[in-house]
Order: structure tokens, then sequence, then C-alpha cells
């Protein structure tokens, strides 16, 4: 999008990222109040944008121990990912043991009954495992923008293309597994289905699992938000000005308004509902992803000036028009808008959970269109 432009994108990315921090430090802040008044009993009735004194509490205790943490630099970060990460293992298959012994037999019944595809979705089994597969890219995908971010502290590229493999489909797959008996087990005790695991370890009413669970669930949410939607704005805010944002201020200013979004999630924010949610932010950032992958393969050929990629010199590759490429921001923002429709606009609801495919594709397909002319210029050129 042009040396200025990159700008552009990164404060998207930021944007998304400040959203879904705010919300998932609600979400680990939920953990917190449960080990609260599970450890203490405190009866709080009166709320204030739908939460309690507890929740409150809780939630402006993540808030603060997470900037703590970001302020003690990335090893802080990776040491504790080391040890959430397994713990949390070990904790969602104790939790596992816990609801199959108390839901027996009826179990494996309930799980033939999610298989057996019987839902309110309006449309075909097929067609609603398409639009949840969507959903689940939606949710990832973020992290793929700004990738950079992360690979680039690895020691060699076969530590980094094993982490994606054990890190992603297969810990996506283990995690499924579990969580879909998990929920199975809910329906068998509580006569609903309870996806929330926050809500589930209450329901089950052993305090030594929950404390366990409740410090478990709140290590590996606090562990997944720093690095998918804490860094990531910060290094981007900070990218706006770097004479006058560092780093750290950078961190600081997307805190300070996550805070705000996590503190409304419950009255506001939640009200789309969380697929809504997902898909909406996925389709922000969809078409970035489908311009960064054509314009890198087929408009660049996989090469790239790194000299010029870093250049504000008006006869560079990559400076356009003012240091902006006018026809990738015009390709964001058709895709985009069509995208985000698919969420939002009644007569596209039939596509809706495809909207990141959807966004990705129409993006690449845009920007092709519009840059193919300039690749075959650079071509007869060199």
């Amino acid at each position: 999008m042009g040396v200025r432009g990159a700008n552009f994108p990164a404060v998207i990315r930021g944007i998304v990222a400040i959203f879904w921090y705010g919300v998932q430090t609600y979400f680990a802040s939920t953990a917190i109040a449960l080990l609260i008044n599970t450890l203490f009993t405190i009866e709080s009735t009166a709320t204030f944008l739908g939460m309690t004194a507890v929740d409150w509490t809780a939630f402006v205790l993540v808030w603060l121990f997470q900037i703590y943490l970001f302020w003690q630099g990335i090893d802080w970060i990776t040491r504790f990912l080391n040890w959430a990460g397994p713990l949390v293992y070990l904790v969602m298959f104790a939790l596992l043991a816990v609801i199959w012994y108390k839901a027996g037999g009826g179990l494996l019944d309930a799980v033939g009954t999610i298989f057996s595809g019987q839902s309110d979705y309006e449309g075909s089994s097929f067609s609603a495992f398409v639009a949840i597969v969507g959903t689940m890219i939606a949710y990832f995908a973020a992290v793929v923008i700004n990738f950079g971010d992360f690979s680039r502290f690895v020691r060699s590229e076969s530590e980094m293309k094993k982490g994606n493999l054990l890190g992603l489909p297969v810990s996506l797959a283990i995690f499924s597994f579990i969580a879909l008996f998990v929920t199975a087990g809910t329906v068998v005790l509580f006569g609903e289905a309870l996806t929330n695991p926050t809500d589930i370890i209450e329901r089950v009413d052993n305090t030594f699992l929950t404390v366990i669970a409740a410090i478990t669930f709140f290590a590996a949410t606090i562990g997944i938000n720093l690095v998918a939607n804490f860094i990531p704005p910060a290094y981007d805010i900070a990218n706006l000005a770097p004479s006058k944002i560092n780093f750290r201020m950078g961190g600081l200013i997307t805190a300070v308004i996550a805070f705000f979004i996590g503190g409304l999630w419950v009255s506001v924010v939640s009200q789309v509902g969380i697929a809504g949610f997902v898909d909406t932010l996925g389709a922000v950032l969809a078409p970035v992803y489908g311009i960064m992958i054509v314009d890198y393969y087929l408009i660049k050929g996989g090469n790239l000036d790194i000299q010029d990629l870093f250049s504000a010199d008006p006869k560079g590759k990559y400076y356009f028009d003012g240091g902006w490429n006018k026809k990738a921001i015009l390709g964001f923002c058709v895709a985009g808008v069509f995208s985000i429709g698919t969420v939002w606009v009644p007569a596209l609801e039939a596509l809706s959970g495809y909207g990141w495919v959807i966004g990705a594709l129409l993006g690449g397909s845009i920007h092709w269109l519009l840059m193919r002319g300039d690749a075959l210029a650079a071509a007869q050129r060199a």
C-alpha cells in the first residue's frame, strides 16, 4: 500500500486487536471473579453496566496485571506462556474426567446427538460446518497479518514450522475433541449446552478444581491476549510516530482504550453476539490478507527491494503517489465493505460466516486486476 500507506493496514489491525484485547481481558476476569466468589463467598447483586462489584474488581486486577507483565518485556511473557500452556491442558483433561464421571453413559449418547447435526441453523449440515470454519479462520487470521512480530524471535525456520504445526492444527484438534465431550456432558448434567469454561467449572461444584481451573484459565487467556492482541497494536501505534511514541507507550494507549471496550462488553458489545463480533472483526482484516498474498506472490513474484521498502525517495518502487498506493487502498475499501456486509446486511445473510474468505478473495482479486498493469510494466523494464 506504499511506504506511507503501510501504516493504514497497521492501524486497522491495531484497532481490531484493541477490541479483542478489551474483550479477552473481560473473559480472563470472569475466572478471577469465580475464584473470588469461591474463596470468599461474596454476595454482590448490585451491578454497573451489567457487572457486579466483584466483576469490576476482577476486571481491574486483570487489566493491571497484563500491563505489569507487558512492561517486563517479551522474555517474561514467553516464560509465562511456557508454564501456562501445558497447565491448561492438564486442567481441561481433569475437567473432562469429572464431567465424564458424573455424566456416565449418557455422555456418549449426547455426543451422538451433536454429531447428528440437528440444530436450528437454516441450511444443510455441510453449510453449517463451512460457516463455523469461516468463523474459526476469522478468529485466528488476525495474528497472521502481523506474524512477523513473533516469527523474528524464533531460533530457526524449522522451529517456527514445528511450532505452527503443534500450536494450531494439532492443538485445535485436541481442544475441539475435549470441548465436544465436555459440552455434551453439560447437556446431560445441566440440561443445557455450556461452552464457557468458567460457567462449567462453577456448575461442577468442586472447590479444589474450581481454584486450579480459575487460575489456569486466567493464565491461558492472559497469555494469548498479550501475544495476539496487546503486542500488535503496541507496535502499530508506536509506528505512527516513532519519535514520540515508543513500544511501551503504545502498549499503554492500547490498554487504556481496551479498558472501556472490555468494561462495556456485557452491556453493549456482547449484544451483537459472539459470532457476529468475531465475523465482523475478521471481515475488516480479510482484504488486507488477500492483498498481501496476491501482491507478494502474483504482482511482485516473491521479490522485494529491501532498500526501497524502507525508503521515502519519490523515485522508489513503493513510493507510488506520495507514499500511498491508492489502488490497493481502493481494493481494501471495496472488499471490506462487502465482507462486513455479509455480517450485517440482511440481503447477504446467507453468506454470514463466510465473510473472511469472501473478503480475502475479493480483496486479492481486485488488487490483482488494478495492479497487473504495473506488474507487466515492471517486468518489461526488467
